[in-house]
């Protein structure tokens, strides 16, 4: 029983925040592109700062693709962790791409991710972007894509008409279980009715091309046949047991790159299929340490 004159209140004082230190904000919908006669648009989450009281920031810049087997991005999947690198410091923009089952074959989806670099930098300020400090980070087909945009700086096939004048060199990539050798994949699993729709949909459904397209598309060849001197640092991470696209995709790349001489780091995930327990903790804080320390 409490005793006479016991005081029942717990008020607690807790420190104010006017950096906003810590805290995000999300502009959903942003148009990019209208590439084909299509809206595209992305998701940024961005660190929230007071646009009325201080000068405009300058974080660096993550932009993510989302697998889809070159079809359309899910956005919203990976939302929860990117909004931990907005927390952290990061301005994060999940972009889509236009869907090579809906007669935009190759290099539309390529373009589409060199388009939206190009746009983010162009509208740096108001997002409070370091347009110096950019970099990709792709899962399955959007990793292709991240390290296609990667290895594609400048080339002219791959950027259309829109933020002409605006660079879509990028500073890093951080690969996530890639398809890395399309010949091979095609050449090994594409018996798989769906796997023939989509390679066919990306060459445009011209059979003869089919080959050709799919070597454009492979980092692994553009590796090979030394069409680079200089690779950004790269981060490639895989399962040892994804059975949609095999580990090897990944190892070989590893491999060519490290014979020429590029920074590169790979990492084996133990026991992990393709998404699902891939993820860990453990996972998301290395490639959470791999952008710090390459947006320096």
């Amino acid at each position: 029983m409490l005793g006479k004159g016991t005081d029942m209140r717990k008020i607690i004082k807790l420190p104010s925040n006017p950096a906003w230190e810590g805290m995000a904000e999300v502009f959903p919908d942003v148009v990019f592109s209208q590439a084909g006669g299509e809206e595209l648009k992305m998701q940024i989450i961005a660190p929230w700062w007071d646009r009325g009281g201080m000068e405009v920031p300058a974080y660096p810049l993550v932009v993510f693709v989302q697998g889809s087997a070159w079809t359309f991005p899910g956005v919203w999947y990976q939302i929860p962790q990117l909004s931990e690198l907005a927390r952290k410091g990061y301005v994060v923009a999940t972009i889509t791409h236009r869907n090579s089952m809906e007669r935009h074959p190759f290099p539309a989806c390529l373009q589409d991710v060199k388009t939206a670099i190009r746009f983010l930098r162009k509208n740096a300020p108001l997002y409070g972007i370091d347009a110096e400090r950019v970099g990709l980070w792709g899962t399955s087909s959007g990793a292709n894509l991240s390290l296609l945009a990667a290895m594609t700086e400048g080339e002219k096939r791959y950027i259309t008409e829109e933020y002409q004048g605006y660079s879509d060199r990028v500073d890093y990539v951080a690969a996530c279980f890639p398809t890395t050798d399309l010949v091979e994949y095609m050449l090994d699993d594409g018996g798989e009715q769906e796997i023939k729709d989509i390679f066919t949909a990306l060459s445009g459904g011209i059979v003869d091309q089919e080959m050709s397209v799919l070597k454009e598309m492979s980092p692994y060849h553009r590796v090979q046949e030394g069409l680079l001197t200089e690779y950004p640092p790269l981060l490639i991470a895989h399962g040892d047991a994804d059975k949609l696209i095999p580990h090897n995709q990944s190892l070989k790349l590893y491999e060519a790159l490290e014979k020429k001489g590029a920074d590169v780091t790979m990492v084996t995930v133990e026991g992990a299929p393709h998404e699902d327990a891939f993820w860990s903790q453990e996972m998301l804080e290395f490639i959470y340490h791999f952008i710090e320390k390459n947006s320096k």
